[in-house]
């Protein structure tokens, strides 16, 4: 079966809303592709067509097996990329995003196994995604944002969201990256800011910020 470039796409962005918990509605997907309604309606009426999703009116899409096999390798050389870029190729970690969009659906399984060896077959990519193995396997994913994690419990920063340059910068030049440590001091009523200590030096967070930081506790 051939696969266009667009039902990859549409493939990875019904995984990753399927996995991050906000759910594969027609509304979400659209956003997420930055397409209309009415495209992501006939879309998904050709994925099920092809038995890459099951999909229901008001209920959303959810992968079958071949589905999630194809997004999964599409991740792979995303996340694969992105890291070749940061560590091999001097990009900065906001501008690997963009770049490996263009780049995923292009690559050889040659290539991909290349990448992999020449970087020691990482299991996460720059901004502390997943990167899935090459037979599917998925390995943890830091999910607890800073806005629902507990006030003086040790935490190591595990992950953040990528696809905003400006809050990226905004991440690094503050010192928020993944494998850094991080205790939240104080947290105020009304998503209003939250302080945190980051190594040994305390900071204040706006709510936006610390919803898009995510965690894993401390050994």
């Amino acid at each position: 079966m051939s696969i266009s470039q667009s039902v990859e796409d549409y493939l990875k962005v019904i995984y990753i809303l399927q996995t991050e918990g906000d759910g594969a509605t027609t509304t979400n997907i659209a956003d997420a592709l930055s397409v209309s309604s009415a495209s992501v309606t006939n879309m998904l009426k050709r994925l099920a067509s092809l038995k890459l999703i099951t999909h229901k009116s008001y209920q959303g899409a959810t992968l079958t097996e071949a589905g999630t096999k194809i997004a999964l390798e599409v991740l792979r050389h995303h996340r694969l990329l992105e890291l070749y870029l940061k560590e091999m190729m001097g990009y900065s970690w906001d501008e690997v995003h963009d770049e490996a969009e263009k780049l995923e659906h292009h690559i050889s399984e040659q290539f991909e196994d290349k990448i992999a060896e020449l970087l020691n077959h990482p299991t996460h990519d720059p901004h502390g995604d997943p990167i899935p193995s090459k037979d599917g396997v998925v390995p943890e994913m830091a999910s607890l944002a800073i806005t629902d994690a507990e006030e003086n419990k040790p935490y190591i920063i595990g992950r953040v969201k990528d696809q905003d340059p400006e809050l990226l910068r905004f991440l690094e030049k503050t010192g928020i990256i993944p494998g850094v440590k991080l205790t939240i001091l104080e947290k105020t009523a009304f998503d209003g800011p939250i302080k945190v200590l980051l190594e040994d030096k305390e900071q204040i967070l706006g709510h936006n910020v610390a919803s898009s930081v995510y965690l894993v506790t401390a050994s």
